[in-house]
């Protein structure tokens, strides 16, 4: 029989047991000191919901002098998984928004299977983001970060350089100039969901502070000169590659410099590494008779020699420490002006026998030949300058026609810059200049006019490079060629063709270096293959800086 206590006892029970339901609730998620209660609770559920995210810092702009766009930064998004969440049955839908192979894919994902962050696809535009992102993918999202682009591509690509998927510098500027583009990233705080969606933006904890601008010396206008007419230069000879080097006489500025075979940054899938080299400041060649001038330099500075100073070079050939030296044919007596133009080694050597090697190497030093241009430029080459205890006569004469040293293109357009300063020298700049640039007095003024007015003859009838000559603008300059150096020594089958002129001649604007690695044998000299591309580049260069004509165009040599 059901008693009246047991009935009261039943009801109590009854009604307890909601009063302990609401007293457990209020236990956790009211009464802030009890152990595992509200904050507790609270603190875990926004452990397993917010989220701490870096906002991508956006990379400083890099461009030509006149403001022209060489790299930028554009939004993209990266596709990532959590394999441990990421539902396996699906893979074959992921595999197919972003074009990749479902085998390829579930493979990779195996990978990974006890990790639980991997990218899928990096760097995608956004609308091809946003199609994964249609999907609902459990343990699927994207992150925001940005690209680079280089508008240009391959015609500034080994002074610009490129980034790396991560968007840090690896060649060029991006590289060297690594710090102040980059920027500081910044972080914000978001809630998600149990898929991994962002579904509420909780605010900034720390900004992204965007990376600094660069604007380079570069004038893109005479760069897309140089490398066009350089790379169809290289293809039309064959040859093995080219640089040239463009540089601003009066400040130092590089304002183009080209080399072939050059890389498209925007698509590096199938680059070679010997395409990714500046070969204007990496690779060292001997410059040949290019340095003649500096040898007439160090003959006027010691008081023994003068312009009109006569020379014997009968019979055409010198013998100097059991090796010859020849010249094209016998010129006889000549002055030292003579000697420039015809670019004779008997003379030359003659001269350099006459002088002291220290007052030669010295000459040669103080132009900057042996050391940094001042670009700051990563992978610069410094040569050499030999300078031994005891001088050969060999190496006396060598070196006062340019071998027996090593240069770089960039290197021998800085030391000509002499020639149109009145025999100060400056540092070169990749970078625009805000300013007066210093330079040092390295040569007499007095010297350097009487050389330079030596190199306009080289590109007069008569001269080894008529071909350099230009419309409506006289030029100077010297050609140089010289056997390539191997592993064997000098090869007797490959050459280097040089050219290095200044123009307008009477008032240099640009002072100019053009180099062609192994031209073709029938015709390999400076004069043939490097001049006539100077000739152009020059040509059109003068024109779009708007330098006035300076001489009758019925002057000019036929090319």
């Amino acid at each position: 029989m059901f008693s009246r206590a047991r009935a009261t006892f039943a009801a109590l029970v009854l009604l307890g047991l909601p009063a302990a339901l609401v007293w457990n609730l209020a236990h956790l998620q009211v009464i802030p000191s009890a152990e595992k209660g509200y904050t507790f609770l609270q603190e875990q559920g926004e452990a397993r919901t917010l989220r701490e995210e870096v906002i991508q810092a956006y990379r400083g702009v890099i461009t030509d002098r006149n403001g022209e766009i060489l790299a930028v930064s554009t939004p993209v998004k990266s596709i990532v998984i959590n394999p441990q969440r990421f539902d396996i049955k699906r893979t074959a839908e992921l595999a197919k928004a972003l074009n990749l192979k479902t085998t390829e894919l579930a493979a990779k994902i195996a990978r990974f299977s006890d990790k639980q962050f991997m990218y899928v696809a990096r760097n995608l535009p956004p609308q091809d983001a946003d199609k994964v992102a249609a999907l609902k993918l459990d343990g699927v999202w994207a992150e925001q970060g940005f690209q680079r682009f280089y508008p240009a591509g391959e015609v500034v690509a080994h002074v610009v350089g490129f980034t790396d998927i991560d968007d840090r510098g690896r060649e060029g500027v991006e590289l060297a100039l690594d710090k102040w583009l980059s920027g500081t990233p910044g972080s914000k705080r978001v809630m998600k969901d149990l898929k991994g969606n962002v579904v509420k933006d909780l605010g900034i904890v720390r900004a992204a502070a965007s990376g600094n601008d660069i604007q380079l010396s570069l004038d893109l206008r005479l760069q897309y000169l140089a490398y066009r007419e350089l790379k169809n230069a290289v293809a039309e000879q064959g040859a093995a590659s080219g640089s040239i080097v463009m540089l601003d006489a009066h400040t130092g500025e590089v304002l183009a410099m080209a080399n072939q075979p050059s890389y498209n940054p925007n698509n590096r899938t199938q680059i070679q590494p010997a395409q990714l080299r500046n070969r204007a400041i990496t690779d060292i060649i001997e410059p040949g008779s290019t340095m003649k001038p500096f040898t007439v330099v160090a003959a006027l500075e010691s008081k023994r020699y003068s312009p009109d100073t006569k020379i014997d070079t009968n019979p055409g050939h010198w013998r100097v420490g059991g090796k010859t030296y020849s010249d094209f044919r016998n010129y006889g007596v000549m002055d030292l002006t003579t000697v420039i133009q015809k670019s004779s080694q008997v003379a030359i050597s003659k001269m350099a026998m006459d002088l002291p090697p220290e007052d030669l190497r010295d000459v040669f030093y103080r132009v900057g030949l042996g050391q940094p241009s001042g670009t700051g430029f990563p992978g610069e080459a410094l040569g050499k300058l030999p300078n031994p205890r005891r001088w050969h006569p060999t190496e006396r004469a060598a070196l006062a026609f340019g071998h027996g040293l090593s240069v770089t293109a960039l290197q021998i357009a800085h030391a000509y810059t002499v020639f149109a300063t009145g025999g100060i020298l400056r540092p070169t700049s990749i970078l625009k200049q805000q300013g007066p640039v210093d330079g040092t007095r390295v040569i007499d003024a007095r010297y350097t006019q009487q050389v330079l007015d030596m190199l306009k003859t080289v590109t007069q009838p008569g001269g080894t490079a008529t071909r350099a000559q230009i419309k409506a603008y006289p030029v100077a300059g010297k050609t140089g060629t010289a056997h390539k150096v191997g592993e064997g020594g000098y090869a007797e089958d490959k050459y280097v063709a040089l050219f290095a002129g200044l123009t307008p001649a009477d008032n240099p604007e640009i002072v100019m270096v053009v180099i062609i690695h192994e031209p073709p044998q029938e015709h390999y000299y400076g004069g043939e293959a490097a001049a006539p591309i100077f000739a152009k580049v020059a040509e059109s260069s003068l024109r779009l800086l708007q330098v006035p004509p300076t001489q009758p165009s019925q002057n000019v040599a036929v090319r």
